[in-house]
């Protein structure tokens, strides 16, 4: 029985040990390299920002509120239509990765 409890433990512990999702590769499976450029500094559009390098709490918040709708304009409009494409900790590591471009 202790057995059986130290396995199930064990797996419990592994199970939670998610590894936090790659900014790097969602920014590309999620698209964002479609609209602004595959470093974040060549957007599509010349009015689309360039993210690269961008404060990491600051983006975070801005899609957070794109994706909720407080933040709401004529810029937002083709963000919260891939907005839903994220969690809130897909945002975080895509923040995280934004941050650290160049």
């Amino acid at each position: 029985m202790k057995l059986v409890m130290t396995l199930i433990a064990t797996a419990l512990v592994a199970g939670s040990a998610v590894a936090a999702p790659d900014g790097a590769k969602l920014y590309t499976e999620k698209t964002c390299n479609a609209c602004h450029g595959p470093k974040g500094d060549k957007p599509l559009m010349p009015n689309y920002p360039k993210i690269a390098g961008q404060n990491a709490a600051y983006a975070e918040q801005q899609m957070k509120d794109i994706k909720s709708g407080a933040r709401n304009n004529g810029q937002t409009a083709a963000m919260k239509g891939v907005m839903h494409l994220v969690n809130d900790e897909e945002i975080k590591a895509l923040s995280e990765y934004l941050s650290k471009l160049k």
